[in-house]
């Protein structure tokens, strides 16, 4: 399932809206749906440090971390630069729908020094599918402040689920910092994707149709 990016040219606060692939126009199932983590691996979400939960109307999940930071400088390891989560998720689909992940939106904060940069990217992809290419999105320095990335796919171009199988859906993020230019002897730059409130999180947003 291939995403196309959506601009993420600065570092701003925004709010969350849906996408246009999942704005009323197709069913949404009645039954409660429920996903549960397969499993979790990486560095940015050590165990007991993601969490999902469902949107009531069944339009969205959302996943929170809460240990999800990169970073150079005074007071990193050489490998905090990079860090990265997989999630396999069973979605537990009501019978006689599908469904498909219409857009994804990141948020978190980044502090990056004049001449540092940050990477936010990410993949997804079903159970016994290949993987899709990553979508970057970049931000560069100086900046001290929210960051908010969307990752969006048309309707027409929408992978359902297969029909009565069973396949996990795969997520792969990665936040990476570089240095750049800045001077990591007196300075540090990080970019978060994590929450301790609960207010940051990403969140996908689901396109449902029904089955034959």
């Amino acid at each position: 399932m291939l995403l196309r990016a959506l601009a993420a040219t600065g570092i701003a606060a925004a709010s969350l809206t849906a996408s246009p692939a999942s704005a009323g126009t197709l069913p949404t199932p009645p039954d409660k749906i429920v996903i549960d983590v397969a499993t979790v691996n990486g560095s940015g979400c050590p165990a007991g440090t993601a969490a999902v939960a469902v949107s009531a109307d069944n339009t969205a999940f959302t996943v929170t971390y809460s240990s999800y930071l990169a970073q150079v400088g005074v007071g990193s390891k050489p490998t905090d630069f990079r860090k990265n989560c997989q999630l396999s998720l069973v979605v537990h689909v009501p019978q006689g729908f599908t469904y498909a992940i219409a857009s994804a939106d990141y948020r978190g904060f980044a502090h990056l020094e004049k001449g540092a940069s940050g990477t936010q990217r990410a993949n997804y992809y079903f159970q016994g599918q290949a993987q899709t290419a990553y979508q970057n999105h970049r931000f560069n320095g100086p900046t001290d402040d929210n960051w908010q990335a969307t990752d969006v796919v048309d309707v027409a171009a929408l992978v359902y689920a297969p029909c009565g199988e069973q396949r996990n859906f795969n997520i792969n993020t990665e936040l990476r910092v570089s240095a750049g230019t800045s001077d990591t002897s007196h300075t540090t730059s990080f970019m978060t994707m994590d929450s301790t409130d609960g207010d940051i999180n990403t969140v996908y947003h689901m396109a449902w149709k029904h089955c034959p």
